[in-house]
């Protein structure tokens, strides 16, 4: 790329490319009307927003995102959220659903075709570098340091990995390196997943996070859509063919985490299930959470509705509005209720004598008077009737709501209509 000086950012000279189609099934009827990126998280952001966020913050100044299912919401919160990014400032910002450009009856056939489909638009950026990421996992990272690994180490590829426990790994893709992390390797969710050499018990799972050379990734992705027997996706037929070539090199995300003081470990969450959903976001009711929201030197950036304050009213006897190591969003009235080690997102309103704990509830939620919640995933727009009990009997809230094996209840208006009719 033409106009930066030879020691300027690499991300100056990098594409961010977001690949934010999937549904998310796993998180079942929290993506039935929206996609999992879109899925609200922390009580004002979208899951999105922690790569995009990460991409700005690292200095990357062109972003794409590619969409697909239920795509609505998503775009909808990136145009009112993202829309910042200025061409006059040799900035982009550019969403880009499956359009059927390559096929009249082609839609997104996986995560390589995703980015194969839109090859002419990275194009004309004429980025030297593109990193592709996920768009469903919470964490902060700053991706100039993958690039400078990337271009130290001239790979053909840099795969973003965290390092797990050998006993979780089949439920990832794992990458087996050698002793200097050249990825020999790469397994789907192993039975016995390959360990990190010196490290006993520990294995690197691949973070969905991938840094090419332009030139290079076209002339794989045309290798890829050529070939008939390919499902077109980077971590069954792209990655393992740059293995096998000596090419791939694992970048440990420990090394490049943004942490503030706060923060004691190395964080990133995949937040695919009801139950890692709910525990990722009652995480940041700890008096110290593992992930720090309130850092300002590395700010996840989201669409900010204007609301008012929270409000708390009335104090008599047990009528007092209170709210205890909680999360509570702007536009959120607790009037004569309890919140207790809960999650309120945007304009919700809790009612007298209600009882909130150990809940993660979206916005525009109405909690009836007297009603009682515990240990539930209240989806937006919901209406708990007054004096209604959910997370108190096992066998009653599996009859009526998703019960998970961990005793999480996911709550929606239609399984709420259904216990009223």
């Amino acid at each position: 790329m033409s106009g930066f000086g030879a020691n300027a950012p690499l991300a100056r000279s990098a594409m961010a490319y977001v690949l934010a189609g999937g549904r998310g099934s796993r998180l079942l009827e929290l993506t039935d009307r929206r996609a999992k990126p879109a899925v609200y998280f922390g009580g004002k952001s979208r899951i999105i927003d922690f790569a995009l966020s990460n991409a700005l913050n690292s200095g990357v100044r062109r972003i794409a995102v590619a969409t697909q299912y239920k795509a609505h919401s998503l775009i909808r919160h990136m145009n009112r959220g993202w829309n910042f990014l200025r061409p006059e400032r040799n900035e982009g910002f550019d969403i880009l659903p499956a359009s059927q450009r390559v096929s009249e009856d082609k839609w997104y056939a996986g995560t390589a075709d995703a980015v194969y489909q839109n090859l002419d638009i990275i194009e004309s950026y004429a980025p030297d570098y593109l990193i592709i990421l996920a768009g469903d996992h919470v964490y902060k990272m700053d991706y100039e340091l993958m690039l400078a690994q990337h271009v130290e180490l001239g790979a053909d590829v840099t795969v973003g990995c965290v390092e797990i426990a050998s006993t979780e790994g089949s439920a990832f893709g794992i990458m087996h390196v050698d002793e200097r992390d050249r990825v020999v390797s790469f397994v789907e969710k192993p039975a016995q997943p390959p360990e990190i050499p010196g490290q006993p018990g520990r294995s690197l799972a691949s973070m969905g996070i991938y840094v090419f050379n332009r030139e290079r990734l076209f002339e794989l992705l045309r290798e890829d859509a050529a070939d008939p027997d390919s499902s077109h996706d980077f971590g069954k037929d792209v990655i393992p063919k740059l293995v096998s070539g000596g090419g791939c090199w694992a970048h440990r995300f420990e090394a490049s985490c943004v942490r503030s003081g706060a923060e004691r470990s190395a964080y990133w969450r995949d937040v695919g299930t009801i139950d890692a959903y709910w525990e990722a976001n009652i995480d940041l009711t700890e008096i110290v959470p593992e992930l720090d929201l309130f850092d300002r030197d590395w700010p996840i950036w989201t669409y900010s509705e204007l609301t008012p304050p929270a409000k708390f009213v009335h104090d008599a006897g047990e009528r007092r509005g209170t709210a205890i190591s909680s999360l509570v969003s702007g536009g959120c009235i607790v009037s004569g209720g309890s919140v207790q080690r809960s999650l309120l997102s945007s304009n919700c309103h809790v009612h007298s004598y209600a009882n909130v704990t150990f809940s993660v509830v979206l916005p525009e939620v109405e909690i009836g008077r007297g009603a009682r919640i515990d240990r539930c995933v209240v989806d937006r727009g919901v209406r708990i009737p007054d004096g209604l009990v959910i997370g108190e009997d096992p066998e009653e809230d599996a009859q009526r709501f998703r019960r998970t094996d961990r005793g999480i209840c996911l709550v929606t208006q239609t399984m709420i209509d259904a216990c009223e009719g």
